[in-house]
């Protein structure tokens, strides 16, 4: 073989060689595309973030995470980007929450892990509270936990007759986080107390009505919303603020309906405006209404641990700001880790599925003060810092 046809073939095969290099790195670009777990995107005026996990109710991990607050400080400094849109993928839920199952199974393997998914999610919660941007979030269909922190912190929060809302931490030993302890005991009377012990779901318009959302829009509408926000010139927060309720006004989906807890608001407001929650068990059992003893019945099942923490959280977020409150949430969530509920919490939920989880302590008399002090001290150059 002559030298020259020895360099000609060499040449094919490094031709060759490069066209298959390049055919792989498209396939991975493909797969890893069809495969993101948020899509980050430049539209029109806006930056729209789509949870991309369908399958898994577009539960966070901490990637997620990471990529949605890098993003949103990008686009916030951005002068073409004039709002950002945050919504999930497929029609069952904007977002279930954190992917707690991995965090139970962190425990043993990643403590890092553990501290790394909370400081960074609640300051992402920060972070979407400051905006400088108007910031729409399509809680369309479940809207649970780490789901409501990308979104009740914006300006903006759009529901739909699918809309499902709830923070139902007690029932796996944690604590309605992400910024609960600041946004739950601001809403009517003491709803958000209800609300928090409970795990009572929201639905549809009592969604908005609750003071969830910030308006109803029906679901078929709902792209058209997107695309007019996306079409808007150069927009003020006044602009969006427009359109949204524009929409708003055009929805007549149980538009006449009460809201659920409407017939009930009165006792709610006296049963959770003790400072206990062995007095909050004594207002339903004297109360004795069906009503009152289904939520005695519910609360019942709840880590005992949880139901204390909880109040505290509440009763002390009330008179302080957002970035106190979640740096509380954060030594309240380092303290969950190391115990025994949430993990007990998650075997009996997501695991064995048996629904029986075996608390401990087993009751409230034994949820001694000095035991909560424990989970709300700080963890000094550990805490959670703004």
């Amino acid at each position: 073989m002559g030298l020259q046809e020895l360099c000609r073939l060499m040449s094919r095969f490094n031709s060759y060689k490069r066209t298959n290099i390049i055919l792989q790195h498209l396939k991975m670009s493909n797969h890893t595309d069809a495969a993101a777990e948020v899509l980050l995107e430049r539209k029109g005026c806006a930056g729209v973030i789509t949870l991309n996990r369908p399958r898994f109710l577009n539960t966070l991990t901490l990637g997620m995470i990471r990529q949605i607050y890098a993003q949103l400080k990008k686009w916030e400094q951005d002068p073409e980007t004039f709002l950002i849109i945050i919504k999930g993928a497929g029609e069952k839920a904007f977002c279930a929450g954190g992917d707690i199952r991995a965090l139970s199974e962190a425990r043993n393997t990643n403590q890092k892990m553990l501290q790394d998914l909370f400081r960074e999610e609640y300051i992402l919660n920060n972070a979407i509270d400051s905006c400088q941007k108007p910031y729409i979030a399509l809680i369309h269909g479940i809207t649970m936990g780490g789901g409501v922190g990308v979104s009740v912190h914006g300006q903006f929060r759009v529901a739909t007759e699918k809309s499902v809302f709830a923070m139902p931490e007690t029932a796996i030993g944690l604590f309605p986080d992400v910024g609960g302890g600041y946004f739950l005991p601001r809403l009517q009377g003491k709803l958000g107390y209800f609300l928090a012990l409970t795990g009572f779901r929201l639905k549809g318009r009592d969604v908005y009505t609750a003071g969830i959302a910030t308006h109803f829009v029906d679901f078929e509408k709902l792209g058209m919303l997107e695309e007019d926000l996306l079409a808007l010139k150069s927009p003020s927060k006044e602009n969006v603020a427009d359109v949204l309720e524009a929409y708003h006004a055009k929805s007549k989906i149980d538009q006449d309906k009460p809201f659920i807890l409407e017939e009930h608001m009165d006792k709610i407001n006296s049963w959770f405006s003790a400072n206990t929650v062995e007095q909050i068990v004594d207002n339903l059992q004297q109360d004795g209404s069906s009503f009152a003893l289904d939520q005695l019945k519910v609360i019942n099942k709840m880590s005992p641990t949880s139901l204390k923490i909880t109040l505290r959280q509440l009763l002390e977020g009330s008179s302080k700001t957002l970035p106190e409150v979640l740096t509380m949430e954060y030594r309240l969530s380092q303290a969950c880790m190391k115990g025994h509920d949430f993990h007990e919490g998650v075997r009996a939920v997501l695991i064995d599925k048996d629904q029986s989880p075996r608390w401990k302590p087993a009751d409230l008399k034994e949820v001694t003060d000095e035991d909560l002090n424990d989970y709300f001290k700080s963890l000094g150059s550990n805490d959670l810092k703004f």
